[in-house]
This record gives structure tokens, C-alpha cells and sequence, in this order.
């Protein structure tokens, strides 16, 4: 018997346990010869939340209740159900529906988070052009290669989606593609050089999205960002390529709708 099997036979004699989700590499089918079975238990009740019932190297399983499973708060903790798989739910659904709140933003979500992206990404840019203006090649690496996740999160949040760990990157453009450009442009082998060249399609987007004012608070500070990224801007063409259609109100990826997070 496999461990995910012995996992569902333990929870089907355990009428407390009302669901059973199998999440990352296993799930998503990117699994490689390290892997292991992340899972997540859940239960009526528990005195401990988010208790970790099993830590091994084939198998770590952790126990939660509908409520914690519910809480949505913990943002970074959400993409770990992008492409879960739900293997037991005697809720009637209920457990596919909280996985899938937990892997996709709402409208109100993803709006607030990219104004937040946004101006983490912007003021990192701009740490980066001041000690490159003092000369402190060395620091202004590090603020630039910092500024890479702030961007990450803002161009997905952008598009209404979470952004997704740096691993799982590739396999979510792959998946789920985003529109123009954009999917070449994000690409993990692409993405960490161009933080600055990325910046003009970075302000469009996110004019085009309402957050002109994240953008215009910066006031003059925001030219020495534009000044330096036109030293490294990518082709005109294909900076205007890099551009954005919205569907009833809301982003798609591109021609792709979004995936339920539970289809693995």
C-alpha cells in the first residue's frame, strides 16, 4: 500500500477527518526524486491549529480545521493550494470550496495587494537607482534583485492571481499563461535581470489597472526610476506587447480561463 493510500484508509476509519488535500509537487505532477507527500488533514475539531501530525522524508501531513482552512489571512501561506488536490471531502464540496478561496484572490484582494506590490516594488527600484547613483554597485545589486519578488507579486496581483512560489513559477506560466509578453518576460531564467526593464510595462499596467496615484505619490523620485530604465528597457515592440485584457471586470490569462485549484 502507497502512502497516500495509507493516508485515505486512516482517514476513512476516522469519522472526525472531513477532508483530505494533497498540495505541491505531488499534486501539480512536478514531483521529482526528493519529493514528498505534503497533506493536509482536516478534522472537526483540534486543540492545536495547523499541528504538524507527520514530519518524515516521504510524508508531511498536517491536521486543520474547516475554520483555519477557511482564514485566508496568512497570503503567502494561499498558494499552496493553487493546483491542490481534494482526495476526501465529506462536506459536500465544502472542502473544494475553501481550497479554492484560499488559491484565488478576489476582485478586492487582488486590488489591494497590487497597490501594496506596487509600491514595495517602485521603492526598491528606487533604492536600487540611488546607490547606483553613489556608486555602490554592490548594494544596488542586492535592492534590485530584491525588487524582483515585489514585482512578481505586483504583475500577478495585476492579473487577479496569487503569485506563485519561485519554484513552482515556470509550471504556473506554463499552466496558466498570462497574456502578450508577459509570459516570456517572467520566466525564472528571464525575470531576475529585468526589474528594471520591466518598469515602463509595469507603470502602463498598472495605470491601466487604477493605480495611477501608487505611481504619481512618488512625485519627482519616480524620474530617476524612469531615467535609469530606459538605459535597460526592452524593445519598444515588445513592450507594447506586453498587454492586458480584462474580462467582466476582472483579469484573465490571456485566452486560458483560470483553472479550478483543485485540478491538480
Amino acid at each position: 500500500m502507497g502512502i497516500l493510500e495509507r493516508v485515505l484508509a486512516r482517514a476513512d476509519a476516522d469519522p472526525a477527518v472531513l477532508g483530505v488535500i494533497l498540495t505541491g509537487s505531488q499534486a501539480r505532477g512536478t514531483a521529482g526524486a526528493w519529493s514528498d507527500y505534503d497533506v493536509v488533514i482536516v478534522v472537526a475539531e483540534q486543540t492545536v491549529p495547523w499541528r504538524h501530525a507527520t514530519r518524515t522524508a516521504e510524508l508531511d501531513e498536517v491536521v486543520c480545521t474547516p475554520d483555519a482552512l477557511a482564514d485566508t489571512s496568512v497570503h503567502w501561506q494561499r498558494y499552496a493550494y493553487r493546483g491542490a488536490r481534494v482526495l476526501l471531502d465529506r462536506l459536500d464540496g465544502g472542502i473544494a470550496n475553501l481550497v479554492e478561496r484560499q488559491a484565488v484572490l478576489s476582485n478586492e484582494e487582488a486590488g489591494q495587494h497590487a497597490r501594496t506590490a506596487l509600491d514595495a516594488y517602485i521603492n526598491q527600484l528606487y533604492r536600487a537607482v540611488k546607490s547606483h547613483r553613489d556608486g555602490r554597485a554592490e548594494a544596488a545589486y542586492l535592492d534590485e534583485m530584491e525588487s524582483v519578488p515585489w514585482l512578481l507579486e505586483t504583475v500577478f496581483a495585476l492579473f487577479g492571481r496569487l503569485r506563485p512560489y519561485n519554484k513552482y513559477l515556470q509550471w504556473e506560466l506554463e499552466q496558466f499563461p498570462l497574456p502578450g509578453d508577459w509570459n516570456a518576460a517572467l520566466m525564472p531564467e528571464r525575470v531576475f535581470a529585468q526589474a528594471f526593464a520591466l518598469f515602463p510595462a509595469v507603470e502602463a499596467l498598472a495605470r491601466h489597472h487604477g493605480h495611477a496615484d501608487v505611481l504619481d505619490a512618488w512625485q519627482s523620485d519616480i524620474e530617476l526610476i524612469r531615467t535609469f530604465a530606459a538605459g535597460s528597457r526592452l524593445p519598444a515592440a515588445r513592450n507594447q506587447s506586453l498587454a492586458v485584457r480584462s474580462q467582466g471586470g476582472r483579469w484573465e490569462p490571456g485566452s486560458r480561463r483560470r483553472r479550478p485549484a483543485s485540478d491538480g
